[in-house]
């Protein structure tokens, strides 16, 4: 299990973290989501001990992390523009991870197989999805207890995203944060979720739990509705005419029965998924108009 207790973390004047509690559970697909710059990345470089914390501290089965060199062996930390010299091929990477990490040959000969991966050519003249798919192959053959991937479907093709998630979901017994924009492909794969705004963490939970509290529907009336006379507090509100549409959180019998008080010509629930949850969340806090 991970626990981030009190974390902050600061760039001379700039607070990028502060006060952040949060607790991954053991076993689980976690995703890390937030707007750009509100510290997720701080976030995985923390966790994973590249960076110190200036306050606070990150525990792995109870042990600090900080210069911790033997607990490090047990994580995993692919950045979102990993480090290589001009020579590095796939091969070398290879010999390197087998010293570090109980390197499963055969997953990664599979992952290789499936990418196309060229093992003897240079890193360098790979494309931004072919490098992708090359370090994630790596991260997911090491096979280790806890596994931080930073952006991990960025740049790879339909494809490549589904046997990236293939891939997550079969590591047995690996604790995997997931920090990504791509909602649709971590809602696919993650059980638990953490929402970093103003440097905090605004929002945690199990992802399928808080799906089923968020609800979605359209309504038409005799007249016009204005977002003040619906009885309970909406996400959004949209209106055009008679019809309005809504994301409002709570119950959904409640909410049901608070809308039939209205006497709607009809209703209408449309499920919501973790993306427009997300976008929910970050307009009601001032990001989008």
């Amino acid at each position: 299990m991970i626990e981030i207790k009190g974390l902050g973390k600061s760039y001379g004047t700039k607070e990028v973290l502060k006060n952040v509690n949060l607790t991954v559970p053991d076993a689980s697909v976690f995703g890390l989501v937030g707007i750009n710059g509100a510290g997720k990345t701080t976030l995985l470089r923390l966790m994973s001990d590249v960076l110190r914390p200036d306050e606070g501290e990150i525990y792995y089965d109870g042990e600090c992390i900080t210069g911790n060199a033997e607990k490090r062996r047990e994580l995993f930390f692919l950045p979102d523009d990993p480090y290589y010299t001009a020579g590095t091929t796939v091969e070398k990477l290879v010999e390197l991870y087998k010293s570090f990490y109980p390197f499963d040959e055969k997953l990664f000969s599979r992952f290789a197989e499936i990418f196309s991966l060229e093992r003897r050519v240079p890193v360098r003249n790979f494309s931004k999805g072919m490098k992708r798919q090359a370090f994630a192959a790596l991260a997911l053959a090491c096979r280790p207890k806890y596994l931080l991937l930073d952006e991990a479907f960025d740049g790879l093709d339909p494809l490549a995203r589904l046997e990236l998630k293939r891939g997550i979901i079969s590591l047995e017994g690996t604790t995997v944060i997931i920090s990504s924009h791509s909602l649709r492909e971590l809602e696919d794969i993650c059980s638990g979720f953490a929402l970093l705004d103003g440097g905090t963490v605004a929002d945690a939970g199990d992802l399928s739990e808080t799906l089923t509290k968020v609800h979605k529907f359209q309504a038409a009336f005799d007249e016009p509705v204005s977002r003040e006379q619906l009885p309970f507090e909406c996400l959004t509100f949209e209106s055009e005419g008679r019809v309005v549409r809504f994301v409002v959180r709570g119950e959904r019998e409640a909410v049901i029965a608070a809308l039939n008080a209205l006497s709607p010509i009809f209703v209408e629930e449309v499920k919501v998924d973790f993306e427009e949850l997300f976008l929910c969340e970050v307009k009601n806090r001032g990001y989008l108009s």
